[in-house]
């Protein structure tokens, strides 16, 4: 069985062997350059090299008109991957990269029609329907001595060499940056099935989220989501790094996420409201429990909304 029919991807569909992570944005995001894109519907598949957070990552993309979505980790040999960065050079601003000939070649060979599943890690896809169970208190519930604060809320450029105090300005959990640290949170069901308030920080979060796309798509999610008031608000924003990161927890639930289990396991990593300075947009990861620094446009990134309750 092949890598695509493992995957669950529809008879039929082949990778586009030539499609690079440069080309993505003028095809997809703006309906541009080639002909063959005829529709939304439209999906096309492509190997590319991650090298956002160390080691870099063989993967593989799914993309379509204002789509996108990472399907499988392939574990190619790291001497294969170093070998194929090293060709290319550094780039400041995106570390998204063309695969070379040579990892082409042992794909073909080793993860394409007779694909080794122990070279394969599937990315699990978000479910539409998954059960959210909220087993915390209800909000009108009395609440514990609680040793409140305000969080910053508005947008910030934020250097690379802040972030580490930004970090520990409120003991936050960080793998990265602050491991011991520990945020004491206190999260309650507000009872709507779509929100949740951290009694803390006086922050209101959804708890599901947007499929991984463009920046720019993100915003327009966040307009549409207060132009119809979600939740029955109209003030919802995307968090700052400080509001975010209150959310870690040291240990992973069962989902895999440094998150409570009331938040939806389909938002891995979602953008942050800052920018960072010289170039790119924030990120948190609920996975790796860290924030990092991306393009926000390939692949794009995950939405999660927030309010100042």
């Amino acid at each position: 069985m092949g890598l695509l029919e493992k995957l669950g991807i529809r008879s039929g569909a082949g990778i586009d062997w030539e499609l690079t992570p440069t080309d993505t944005f003028a095809i997809f995001e703006s309906w541009g350059g080639r002909e063959r894109v005829r529709n939304q519907t439209e999906r096309f598949y492509y190997f590319y090299i991650d090298n956002w957070a160390p080691p870099a990552k063989l993967c593989l993309m799914e993309r379509g008109i204002k789509f996108a979505r990472v399907l499988a980790h392939v574990k190619a040999p790291a001497e294969l991957i170093d070998r194929c960065l090293a060709g290319q050079g550094k780039s400041m601003f995106d570390q998204s990269y063309a695969i070379n000939d040579e990892i082409k070649q042992w794909l073909l060979a080793n993860a394409m029609e007779a694909a080794d599943d122990s070279l394969i890690e599937p990315v699990l896809a978000p479910r539409e329907e998954e059960p959210l169970a909220c087993d915390l208190p209800g909000r009108d519930e009395p609440l514990p001595p609680l040793a409140t604060c305000t969080l910053r809320s508005a947008p910030a450029v934020i250097q690379e060499e802040d972030v580490p105090a930004i970090v520990r300005s409120h003991n936050f959990f960080d793998s990265q940056y602050n491991p011991e640290g520990r945020f004491s949170s206190h999260l309650v069901n507000n009872g709507d099935g779509k929100t949740i308030t951290e009694c803390v920080t006086g922050v209101m979060w959804q708890r599901t989220g947007c499929d991984i796309t463009a920046i720019r798509n993100v915003h327009a999610w966040v307009a549409r989501l207060n132009a119809e008031k979600y939740a029955g608000f109209a003030d919802w924003r995307l968090p700052t790094m400080e509001e975010a990161l209150s959310l870690l927890e040291p240990e992973k639930n069962d989902k895999g996420l440094h998150l409570h289990p009331c938040f939806c396991l389909g938002q891995p990593f979602i953008f942050l409201a800052d920018e960072r300075k010289p170039g790119g947009y924030w990120f948190i990861d609920f996975k790796q429990a860290t924030v990092f620094w991306a393009s926000g446009t390939i692949p794009g990134g995950f939405g999660r909304v927030c309010r100042t309750a």
